[in-house]
């Protein structure tokens, strides 16, 4: 099988200024430059992934794991190591973001398609689908201001669900919105998952939809590896720990 995302020691971090504690410390800090130091939110973290594989990855809250999926999807850049991603992901990491208020969910659409690194004929190309899914046909050009959280989500995951590209990488979002619209959602991401074409990396909590769909896990632990192995084995170390 082919390699299609390789990472090799990677690490990235970000630099935290120190808070001041009084108002003299304060006032010293016009005068000089702040105390800052390096958070690192991943480090030595090494794993590939093979064409048409299902990665999950776990750990607790604040491990590196959507640092992680940013690294893959091109927002950030690795501080050390090397990572090689063999084709182009397309990321269903937060619904909905740049969408702008005053702008329709139309413009909105295009606008989204393209952050997501669609031309604005791929986008019109997938038009229908993502209208009909959404089930927005009659506010599509209304402005955005005047929608819904649950109809904000269901534009955003539908924009999501059909534009991708050959890797997937989805954070936290197997289903959203209302209960039916949920369970949509659910079906359509299980149909994106297993479609063997695609290979995906998946981050979630839910331990049992990691189960039923991952092919092999990787667990983070406060921004460093800990395992990469079968999903049942992972799975039943990390709740040991």
């Amino acid at each position: 099988m082919s390699t299609i995302i390789e990472a090799k020691n990677i690490g990235i971090h970000f630099t935290m200024t120190k808070p001041s504690r009084s108002i003299k410390s304060t006032l010293k800090n016009i005068l000089k430059p702040e105390e800052k130091s390096l958070f690192w939110a991943l480090r030595n973290v090494s794993f590939n992934v093979n064409k048409g594989e299902i990665l999950g990855v776990v750990g607790a809250n604040g491990s590196g794991k959507s640092t992680l999926l940013r690294l893959i999807s091109g927002i950030y850049d690795p501080d050390e190591g090397e990572l090689t991603v063999n084709g182009r992901p397309s990321a269903l990491l937060s619904l909905g973001t740049g969408f702008r208020p005053e702008l329709s969910g139309y413009e909105n659409m295009i606008l989204n398609g393209i952050m997501l690194g669609f031309s604005e004929e791929e986008i019109l190309a997938k038009k229908e689908e993502i209208l009909d899914f959404s089930e927005l046909h009659k506010f599509i050009h209304q402005p955005i201001r005047g929608y819904s959280a649950g109809m904000r989500a269901r534009l955003g995951f539908s924009i999501a669900a059909f534009l991708h590209r050959e890797i997937m990488l989805i954070d936290e979002i197997l289903g959203v919105g209302d209960k039916e619209f949920k369970a949509k959602s659910e079906a359509k991401m299980k149909e994106l998952i297993e479609d063997h074409s695609k290979t995906v990396i998946i981050v979630n909590h839910d331990l049992d939809a990691i189960k039923q769909y991952a092919t092999k896990v990787l667990w983070i632990h406060k921004s460093k590896f800990m395992m990469l192995d079968e999903t049942d084995k992972v799975l039943e170390e990390y709740a040991k720990s």
